[in-house]
């Protein structure tokens, strides 16, 4: 069994020490290993990665000692997960088809190890991707006078399909605290770079408008500040005078893709630990 386990803790002397020796005792082959130190906050973060001896070792009774002989000593906040469980991630989308495109592409291409039991849209234009790539499609329409309902819907499919996290892969609806309070950090978003200072409907045409020399997206956990989560991955690319509107656009939407694409895998692949509505993102 190959299991990863994340910590995060007041830092002290010790904890790397008194860790892998626990993980020796249980049988357990440490093949990854990585630490930080936020010293101005004091506080330790570890990624580790074993590989264990035997397929049926208790998790249960694992844990149980975990904790027992180390997490309450040294007061951690940790995470186990057994790496061949595929999370179950929901996708919600409005209109625009890139980064659902990418998302699905990656997916079945077997280079996005999740599992996908549904699209959710609050509009009909992406139907033909979903059934193109065999994947449930929910359309669930939103008002202002229905969208509390409409969350029920969601919550409703959320539960009923046990999903581990969702992604708006361009969702173009404020979620509200009703999902996210249920999915904390569980919730991951796209969207371009250029917030605070071009907000609003048509952030490209103001930016070509102020002449940027670069445009880049970003992608995060949703919370209730609105677009103001824990930022898990960005990149940029350079503009200039050359450059239309269209071009603009055209590059945005290859880093949205991109971008969110990676910040998906990060979150697979249990390397994003949330502090103080920051990250640590190990390699």
């Amino acid at each position: 069994m190959k299991a990863t386990i994340l910590i995060h803790c007041p830092d002290q002397a010790g904890i790397i020490f008194a860790v892998t020796r626990f993980i020796h005792s249980k049988g357990g082959n440490i093949i990854y290993l990585d630490q930080h130190v936020d010293q101005q906050a004091n506080i330790f973060f570890m990624r580790l990665e074993s590989n264990f001896e035997r397929d049926d070792i208790s998790i249960s009774d694992f844990k149980n000692e975990f904790n027992t002989s180390l997490a309450e000593r040294y007061l951690m906040k940790w995470s186990f997960y057994k790496d061949e469980s595929r999370p179950r991630m929901a996708i919600f989308v409005s209109k625009y088809n890139h980064c659902l495109y990418d998302l699905l592409s990656r997916y079945h291409s077997g280079e996005l190890l999740v599992r996908i039991p549904f699209i959710i849209s609050n509009h009909l234009d992406l139907q033909p991707i979903a059934e193109q790539f065999g994947i449930p499609f929910h359309h669930i329409p939103i008002t202002k006078n229905t969208k509390s309902e409409a969350e029920n819907q969601q919550l409703s499919l959320l539960r009923e399909h046990e999903v581990d996290f969702v992604v708006l892969a361009r969702y173009m609806q404020i979620v509200t605290e009703k999902v996210i309070d249920l999915y904390q950090n569980k919730i991951i978003n796209i969207h371009h770079s250029f917030l605070p200072a071009f907000a609003g409907a048509k952030p490209y045409h103001a930016a070509f408008s102020r002449g940027v020399k670069i445009i880049g997206a970003t992608s995060h956990y949703v919370t209730q500040e609105l677009d103001a989560g824990p930022i898990i991955e960005q990149d940029v690319t350079a503009v200039s005078h050359a450059h239309s509107i269209k071009d603009f656009i055209a590059k945005g939407r290859d880093l949205e893709k991109i971008v969110l694409s990676r910040a998906v895998k990060l979150h697979v692949q249990h390397k994003v630990m949330v502090y103080n509505n920051k990250t640590v993102i190990f390699s």
